[in-house]
């Protein structure tokens, strides 16, 4: 009876101390990613490429994405608040929502589904075939050369991307619920000139920053461990 018992919690903590020395792993891997741009060579040729590829080859799909989602939250928010005779609240509810959760989650979600993907599975191929190996080889330190890059132009791409997708959101909401449902657009407009503050604005920054870095964290740490 013990050893029934005791077995699937033996199982259960071995997973759990597998999964926090993971962690523990990954967040290192971040750490030595994050300092290892303050010591020189600086590359920032490899730098200017990667936010190339991370940020302006993303906004096709965020600027795409982030219209379709404001008008969705335009049109759906309009009908929840007419029937409480709060329609003219909708630039408040849109842009909010927006600036607060959506944008930053969002624009993570497509940038990941992009960029992250291409990124893992890049230097996963180079660790497979022994390319990481070769830099190291050569003196050449590997995540300085492969991860540091990525990192840095995550951080400086996703509140980049983040911006873009909340202004083309609100955009987007002012279509679907002035053009469309004629709401005024003076009132629209002026209720998300007046509802959102700064704190609103750094909030969604602060969480786009963090997608980042855990984003490029975990694509980079599985394709180098692969």
């Amino acid at each position: 009876m013990t050893a029934i018992i005791s077995e699937p919690l033996a199982a259960l903590g071995r997973y759990t101390i597998g999964l926090l020395g993971e962690m523990g792993a990954m967040f290192l891997f971040f750490l030595n990613s994050l300092a290892l741009a303050f010591s020189p060579p600086f590359k920032v040729r490899r730098l200017l490429d990667q936010i190339h590829f991370i940020g302006l080859k993303s906004l096709f799909v965020v600027t795409l994405t982030a219209a379709f989602t404001g008008m969705v939250l335009g049109l759906q928010l309009y009908y929840t608040l007419t029937k409480f005779g709060a329609a003219s609240a909708l630039g408040t509810a849109v842009s909010l929502s927006l600036i607060r959760e959506l944008g930053p989650v969002f624009a993570a979600i497509m940038v990941t589904a992009r960029a992250g993907s291409s990124m893992s599975a890049e230097i996963g191929i180079m660790r497979i075939s022994e390319q990481i190996d070769a830099l190291k080889t050569m003196d050449v330190n590997p995540v300085r050369f492969l991860v540091t890059p990525r990192l840095y132009a995550c951080l400086l791409s996703f509140p980049l991307l983040t911006a873009l997708f909340d202004a083309v959101g609100i955009m987007g909401g002012y279509f679907s619920g002035s053009v469309l449902l004629g709401v005024n657009p003076h009132i629209y407009f002026h209720r998300v000139e007046d509802s959102v503050i700064l704190s609103d604005i750094t909030g969604g920054f602060i969480k786009s920053l963090v997608f980042a870095a855990v984003v490029c964290t975990v694509c980079c740490y599985m394709g180098y461990t692969t």
